[in-house]
């Protein structure tokens, strides 16, 4: 038998993989971040919440303050003037809850 050599060449899709990993991964982080800001203080505090009850403490108040929390965004989102490019992000004024 004829012993035969293999030559690799090299590869531009090799680092393809990760780079499309990367990119997927940074899509996830941006979108929980986003939603993180979206339902910002009802998020923390359901969060602080299941937290306390999980250490075996009464989180009852933690809860109570996401639900208020709640009410405030549906109050905030039926507004239609915070509802604007020109409101977006700013969270001091017409996003904070």
């Amino acid at each position: 038998m004829k012993h035969t050599q293999w030559k690799l060449k090299p590869s531009k899709q090799h680092g393809q993989g990760m780079t499309e990993y990367i990119v997927i991964v940074a899509l996830i982080a941006v979108a929980a971040i986003a939603v993180y800001q979206l339902f910002g203080a009802t998020v923390r505090n359901q969060t602080a919440g299941m937290a306390m009850e999980v250490a075996g403490k009464n989180g009852s108040a933690a809860i109570a303050q996401a639900g208020t929390a709640a009410g405030k965004a549906v109050t905030n989102a039926k507004d239609t003037s915070k509802n604007t490019l020109d409101s977006y992000g700013n969270q001091v004024d017409n996003g904070k809850q």
